[in-house]
């Protein structure tokens, strides 16, 4: 379990920086740049974008190469684009560093999805994969609140810093690892489209994605105007709103705790499905405004999502042929955040036209409407 331990601890830390970057990076662009909601928006798109141009590909090089030392190059190059930061202050190269953020991101998360079971026993994964969403979810507390403010007392500026060391701690913690992961079995020979074929053929998965692709449309959709949505609409305060976004997100925390239990109780699948169903409708509460309907909406979100998740990568580790679970992953990522790009510059032009509290009530309505996607499943 040290192992495992060094890995959690990499990916806790990662995970605090990278949301101390959801406040830090919109408030430089709407502090410090002065960027339109629009601006603010695409910032969370480009983010994104990786998952559809090399997401598949990324897949591939996932299956045939070695995880760590992949990881451990991903998280120094996050760290090397967000340093350059402060050199190249404006708005296009925020762009090409969340770009470049974005598509590490899209090696380091199907590289520790196909790490993990390297790491511990087919038994132990649930409880292994609850803890890392557990931890995430704490870090995204945390990371919010941390991200405000410094913003407050030292500028946004510091809080993208200090996430590129948070990279440099996560490369480290792999660096320790002792156990050697099994060789990629580069000689068999799978196609890239495989995992398209085994995902579109397979009743659940197929399922579990078109609902990603929906609901994260609308998820990631309002949450890249949240920032300008709390601060213009209902006139918080740089330090506050990471307040407020790290209360939202401390509904994971509980999620992450529940998830093995619902699935124990209910089974895998039919688990996952009741968490989506019952959270999401909470999303309508956000729109109302205010930080009372706020927080609370966010919380049981984040409850249901985080829970949903740990249950769903539990089942598709074990579900899927290994040989095929790192382009499985990045299939299915393909589809569930391919919508996302497209869901934030939707809510951002729906921001710039009708207003900020009326396209969180589309969005919102949206991720509500999503659950029917996966009712049949019950």
């Amino acid at each position: 379990m040290r192992d495992f331990r060094l890995f959690w601890a990499g990916q806790t830390v990662s995970r605090f920086g990278s949301a101390i970057t959801t406040v830090a990076l919109p408030l430089v662009a709407d502090g410090v740049l002065h960027a339109s909601t629009l601006e603010i928006a695409l910032l969370s798109a480009v983010s994104w974008l990786p998952w559809v141009l090399i997401g598949l590909p990324a897949g591939v090089w996932v299956d045939r190469l070695p995880r760590r030392p992949l990881m451990m190059v991903c998280n120094l190059l996050a760290l090397l684009a967000l340093a350059t930061v402060p050199l190249f202050l404006n708005v296009a190269h925020l762009l090409a560093v969340a770009l470049v953020v974005g598509a590490a991101t899209v090696f380091l998360d199907t590289a520790a999805q196909v790490y993990l079971p390297s790491l511990l026993s087919a038994s132990e994964l649930g409880s292994g994969n609850a803890r890392l969403h557990g931890s995430e979810a704490a870090a995204q507390i945390a990371g919010p609140g941390a991200g405000g403010l410094l913003a407050q007392l030292s500028g946004a500026l510091f809080g993208l810093l200090a996430d590129g060391f948070t990279f440099l701690f996560a490369a480290l913690c792999l660096l320790f690892v002792r156990r050697r992961e099994p060789v990629p079995a580069v000689r068999r020979k799978v196609a890239l489209g495989d995992g398209i074929r085994f995902l579109v053929r397979d009743r659940y998965l197929r399922t579990m994605t078109l609902f990603g692709a929906a609901a994260n449309l609308a998820l990631l959709g309002y949450q890249s105007i949240l920032v300008p949505f709390l601060r213009h609409e209902n006139g918080i305060a740089p330090g506050l709103v990471g307040v407020v976004v790290a209360v939202m997100s401390s509904g994971g925390v509980l999620g992450a705790m529940l998830a093995t239990r619902v699935a124990r109780r209910f089974g895998e699948v039919r688990g996952m499905v009741l968490c989506q169903v019952v959270a999401a409708p909470f999303a309508l509460l956000i729109p109302v405004g205010g930080l009372g309907p706020v927080m609370v909406g966010g919380f049981a979100v984040g409850a249901g999502i985080v829970a949903g998740n740990v249950i769903k990568d539990s089942f598709r580790q074990t579900y899927t042929p290994r040989h095929l679970l790192g382009r499985v992953v990045t299939a299915m990522q393909l589809f569930n955040y391919g919508g996302i790009p497209l869901g934030a510059v939707i809510a951002g032009l729906l921001g710039s036209t009708i207003g900020l509290a009326p396209a969180m009530w589309v969005m919102t309505s949206v991720l509500v409407a999503s659950t029917l996607l996966v009712v049949p499943l019950l």
